[in-house]
């Protein structure tokens, strides 16, 4: 009678958890589904989808790897509208080669297209006054940063990946 009892309970107690994974599993994906911002990246992380890393979605719309400083690495993606969201730690400068400079605030949004980043809002550039980088354009070796004007400046400057430098204000 005990084992009787034994496999009953044990095939009771395995149905059970068996209903609650599931559960746990529906659970997980609709919180994904209704999830905003940076937490959605973790939810779809845990249920084990890896996003690309951010140099390599640059690459794929031909654009350098290197325009975001190297702790940017969270993002959303939204392959239907190009909208991109890049979250980033901190408000950071970042300098390249070309001795330019590039300020980011902790959200930078915009629309990737084939070669461009377009209706930028959270990035600045050093251009005798802060000013609001709107576009952000690749040319062959060049690269054109739209501020109200066209600011060309060398592709190779911005390929290598570069650490921010914390500020205080965007």
């Amino acid at each position: 009678m005990d084992q009787i009892m034994n496999k009953m309970g044990s095939y009771w107690i395995g149905k059970r958890a068996s209903k609650e994974l599931d559960s746990v599993g529906d659970d997980i994906n609709s919180l994904g589904s209704s999830i905003e911002g940076g937490t959605k990246w973790l939810v779809n992380k845990i249920k084990g989808k890896m996003q690309t890393p951010l140099p390599d979605l640059l690459k794929q719309y031909d654009l350098p790897a290197g325009i975001f400083p190297r702790d940017a690495t969270n993002y959303e993606f939204n392959e239907e509208t190009k909208k991109l969201t890049v979250f980033i730690p901190s408000i950071c400068e970042v300098g390249y080669r070309d001795k330019s400079i590039l300020r980011f605030s902790t959200t930078v949004t915009g629309y990737l297209e084939k070669g461009k980043f377009v209706d930028i809002e959270g990035i600045k550039t050093k251009f005798m006054l802060w000013l609001k980088v709107t576009t952000i354009a690749s040319e062959g070796a060049k690269l054109h940063f739209t501020v109200g004007m066209r600011k060309t400046r060398d592709r190779a400057a911005y390929e290598v990946l570069r650490d921010g430098i914390t500020v205080d204000k965007f």
